[in-house]
């Protein structure tokens, strides 16, 4: 039996995209092991069928802790002679390439979700970037999320075109349809409506996400306040680095009335049904999976115009796309998309979500990308 090991950071990587693909992968022979940062929850939820490890890896940059992790993952990797180790998120990503590489695992695999580095500045940036350089070089096959981060990493010179690839049509761990159910889309829109005292006729935007500057919650807050209309804002999510927003926005904003900030919720599917239109103005993306399982209960979007968001979506059909950084386009493409028809926007959505990037689906494909590779390794 073939054995695999997936290594993140922290839980949430884990439960937000790979337990559908592990699951899978478990159920046709092959022997599952996760290495994250353990929260208590995560062995419940990947059920006996999965083993998994618990290690805590650190996030940020610290050298003495960099160290620990990646003797004690030698050490879980030579001990446990895993024929493919993946790899996600930037820290783990880093740990595991070196660690995988010392112990000679034949298959280093990194699923490649996005360029930390992006949005960073100076020194930070630079750090970043050879950290993401030394990860590509340490692997023998990269997956990337997104074709147009595989382009991104392309001609940034982080890797050849012929270690890269992009399983099937991209995304994290593409969408569970029998989750994120069309059919209920009016039940959750009036039961959601009705709790966050929305009328059925109210206009309403929704954001879900990390609230911070990354994310581009300031130029979203500042095309709001320019829009002249009754329109409302949901913003769904944890403050991250609330000091790195514009502080006389955010102030402006926690007093309107129409705009209402949501702390994170378990079953989001019900909200992207309540509200019409999502919207993701953000700096950096991986790929954007808030659009894909917005668009499966037939929610269109807006999204910037940058790697990863751009292949979720079939533009001016699904989404529209802005600027990034520009508060006037957006508030431009706001005011666009409630005058056209959005709710057919919203159908040609759920279809296109449906149709390219179904987790079932794409659970499959990542199967038999395994079994290719695991396959090369016996030539």
């Amino acid at each position: 039996m073939k054995k695999i090991c997936y290594v993140v950071t922290i839980p949430l990587t884990i439960k937000s995209f790979f337990i559908p693909q592990l699951k899978y992968l478990a159920e046709n022979g092959i022997a599952v092991s996760v290495i994250c940062t353990d929260d208590g929850n995560i062995k419940n939820e990947l059920g006996t069928n999965i083993n998994y490890i618990p290690l805590n890896i650190p996030r940020g940059i610290s050298f003495r802790q960099s160290f620990r992790v990646i003797i004690e993952l030698k050490r879980i990797f030579l001990k446990e002679q895993f024929d493919l180790i993946q790899y996600s998120t930037p820290n783990a990503a880093f740990y595991a390439s070196i660690a995988a590489r010392i112990a000679r695992c034949k298959i280093r695999n990194y699923h490649l979700m996005g360029f930390r580095y992006v949005g960073a500045s100076g020194i930070k940036s630079k750090i970043l970037k050879v950290f993401e350089k030394i990860t590509c070089n340490n692997s023998t096959d990269i997956e990337c999320v997104s074709d147009s981060n595989k382009k991104f990493g392309i001609k940034e010179k982080l890797f050849l075109p012929g270690k890269a690839t992009v399983v099937w049509n991209g995304s994290s761990g593409g969408v569970d349809i029998e989750r994120f159910n069309y059919d209920k889309r009016k039940i959750w829109r009036k039961q959601i409506r009705s709790e966050l005292g929305y009328g059925e006729e109210d206009f309403v935007y929704g954001f879900v996400g990390r609230i911070t500057r990354d994310k581009g919650i300031n130029e979203l807050l500042e095309a709001f306040f320019r829009m002249d209309n009754n329109s409302k804002l949901l913003l769904i999510g944890p403050f991250e680095g609330e000091n790195t927003l514009n502080q006389e926005l955010l102030k402006k904003a926690k007093n309107n009335e129409s705009i209402l900030f949501h702390s994170s919720v378990r079953e989001i599917e019900k909200y992207y049904a309540a509200i019409d239109v999502l919207v993701l103005p953000s700096y950096r993306e991986g790929f954007g999976n808030v659009v894909i399982e917005a668009g499966a209960v037939g929610t269109p979007a807006i999204v910037s115009n940058i790697p990863g968001p751009i292949d979720a979506i079939d533009n001016n059909n699904t989404a529209l796309t802005v600027k990034v950084c520009d508060s006037e386009d957006l508030m431009k493409k706001m005011q666009k998309i409630k005058e056209i028809n959005y709710k057919l926007m919203g159908e040609n959505a759920e279809k296109y979500s449906r149709e390219k990037f179904d987790s079932r689906v794409l659970s499959r494909k990542i199967y038999e990308r395994k079994m290719y590779l695991l396959k090369r390794i016996e030539l």
